[in-house]
């Protein structure tokens, strides 16, 4: 369902999202679209929802918002395993994040009864053989990131760095709930050229994949319109070469 004034996402069909992917630098799939290529049905993924009604705030906010929580686990996978590797700082260079690059910032990880469960594999394992079809055959190192941005402050930001880019190989963003608010629209720009897109992902397990050297994205904020309005999203961003930091 699209909300009035808003945008439809452009979904690929299944059967072209790599070829989409690799000519434009990005592709929305819709939440069936994933369930086809993952080969799992939606109650599995749902699964997974519950535990971003268990984010943590984000106590590094440069701006003193108050309106956003998450988690943040990483991992190795390979096409056939999917390691959790000792909980690290997330780090990026300034290049990146003008906002809150440059410094470790430690969240709490993700619940071990949530890596633990057969679809969170299967979720890595397949993206990561999408990127080894477009790069090639390698290990992906992964950094997955829970978010719920709320409407505490009456504000919530999901990209308060602006449009960027985040220093990776490739980004996927799922969008997993939203609830009583307005706005969250996704723009996608080229990063070396003026042509972009914007839209609004309302449909729970859709999914946005980003090739991060080609494109730059933002969220615009959202704003309540019921109490206690919320957007959740799982960004899981893939690298080549080990993680960022290392």
């Amino acid at each position: 369902m699209t909300l009035p004034g808003t945008l439809a996402p452009p979904f690929a069909s299944p059967a072209h999202l790599q070829p989409i992917l690799a000519q434009q630098g990005y592709a929305v799939l819709s939440p069936l679209g994933v369930c086809e290529l993952m080969g799992c049905d939606g109650a599995a993924l749902e699964g997974l929802r519950a535990s971003w009604d268990d984010l943590p705030s984000d106590l590094y906010l440069k701006d003193g918002g108050k309106y956003r929580r998450r988690r943040h686990s990483c991992f190795v996978i390979s096409d056939q395993s999917v390691e959790q590797v000792a909980h690290r700082a997330h780090w990026q260079p300034l290049e990146y994040n003008a906002l809150h690059g440059g410094m470790q910032r430690w969240f709490e990880p993700m619940r071990p009864d949530v890596v633990g469960q057969t679809v969170w594999a299967r979720l890595l394992r397949w993206i990561g053989r999408l990127c080894s079809a477009l790069r090639g055959p390698q290990n992906w190192f992964v950094e997955a990131h829970q978010f719920r941005i709320d409407t505490t402050d009456g504000i919530g930001r999901p990209t308060p760095e602006g449009a960027h880019r985040d220093g990776v190989d490739f980004v996927a963003v799922f969008l997993v709930d939203r609830a009583g608010v307005k706005g969250g629209e996704t723009r996608v720009f080229e990063a070396a050229g003026p042509s972009g897109q914007r839209f609004t992902l309302t449909q729970p397990w859709s999914l946005l994949l980003l090739d991060d050297a080609r494109v730059i994205h933002e969220s615009t904020p959202i704003q309540p319109v019921e109490p206690q309005g919320h957007r959740d999203t799982l960004v899981l961003t893939f690298r080549a070469r080990g993680f960022q930091g290392e």
